[in-house]
């Protein structure tokens, strides 16, 4: 993989967020069109790993999965994020994966790959290959495993530091409550100003708004791309805190979207509206389903053929997945009629 490096300001590049490159990617698989730019903004939904009913990957579901994303009209992909269950794979199956995506998606929409991990040397092989295989994006919680082990607020600027030095892609912190890790204003502030590649924050704690007002002020334009996440179950009150992105499921995000359309332009009425159309359907996913409520429409809707997760996670309670789809069904959302 060869990134060519193209100034916004020819001639004037020196590191600086304001002076940030564009990078134009020589891999035909990775990208069909000419040149990948941020600032990144929009829907980009968390693509879910289907699997057969053994547990085994169902890897034409896998692209029949990215094609349907693509069709609900998404901003962008993230893949082998928490949704797609990215602890109950292997290593090799990361490897399979994220070589299916970037190969299937082909460059229609920008893909962004999650590279999470305790281990430092481990989350910086996994950013590598990743921005190799064409990723346009890395995405990043810090440093823990299970409930004790968690760097310090140094160590966490380090493992940061040590990945954004190698690549020469976008890096996002994913600052979620199931790492147990405090990302204190301050500290993330701190990596926009100092660490040129680290400018998209996705903040999905709870009170991710008023995080998400003070970390603005705090970096000011260092803040590229300020996200919020679970769901868009508060993401009304994100975008009036200045979020530009959210990374919800792919179970509704062609109806999520108009919600950041009609605020971008000034039409908060019309955003709030939409919002309040579909959140019971975002709250009962968020709140009853999980990460199973993605996978339950896209069987419904034809795309996978079925919806297993992996064990110890436990299916989907019929009544669950009964709720799910009556309040789905009403709103029409592309993922239940894509594969019909």
């Amino acid at each position: 993989m060869v990134y060519c490096l193209l100034s916004r300001r020819p001639g004037t590049f020196s590191g600086s967020k304001s002076e940030q490159p564009l990078f134009l990617s020589t891999n035909p698989i990775a990208m069909t069109t000419t040149e990948t730019t941020h600032p990144f903004t929009g829907v980009f939904p968390i693509a879910p790993t289907p699997f057969n009913e053994d547990e085994s990957l169902d890897l034409p579901g896998q692209k029949r999965v990215l094609d349907c994303m693509v069709d609900q009209g998404v901003d962008g992909i993230c893949i082998l994020a928490n949704y797609s269950e990215q602890f109950l794979l292997t290593d090799e199956e990361r490897n399979t994966l994220l070589e299916l995506c970037l190969n299937h998606v082909a460059g229609r929409v920008p893909v962004i790959v999650t590279c999470s991990h305790f281990s430092t040397r481990v989350a910086l092989d996994r950013a590598l290959q990743a921005e190799a295989a064409g990723a346009q994006m890395l995405m990043l919680m810090p440093p823990y495993h299970g409930a004790a082990l968690r760097a310090d607020e140094h160590g966490t600027f380090e493992h940061f530091k040590k990945i954004a030095q190698a690549v020469s892609i976008p890096v996002m912190v994913q600052d979620a409550p199931l790492s147990g890790v405090t990302l204190s204003v301050s500290l993330l502030a701190r990596m926009a100003k100092e660490l040129p590649q680290v400018n998209y924050f996705k903040v999905e704690m709870p009170g991710a708004a008023d995080k998400l007002r003070a970390l603005i002020a705090a970096g000011g334009d260092e803040i590229v791309g300020p996200f919020d996440g679970e769901e868009s179950i508060t993401l009304m009150a994100d975008l009036d805190a200045g979020a530009t992105g959210t990374m919800p499921s792919a179970l509704l995000p062609d109806l999520i979207k108009p919600v950041l359309e009609h605020h971008r332009a000034g039409h908060r009425e019309s955003a709030a509206s939409q919002y309040a159309s579909i959140l019971p359907l975002i709250n009962y996913e968020n709140r009853q389903c999980g990460l199973r409520a993605t996978k339950a429409a896209m069987l419904d809707g034809g795309v996978i053929q079925s919806d297993t997760v992996r064990h110890p996670f436990p299916p989907l309670h019929p009544d669950s997945r009964k709720g799910l789809l009556e309040l789905a069904r009403p709103l029409n959302p592309v993922v239940l009629s894509w594969g019909k």
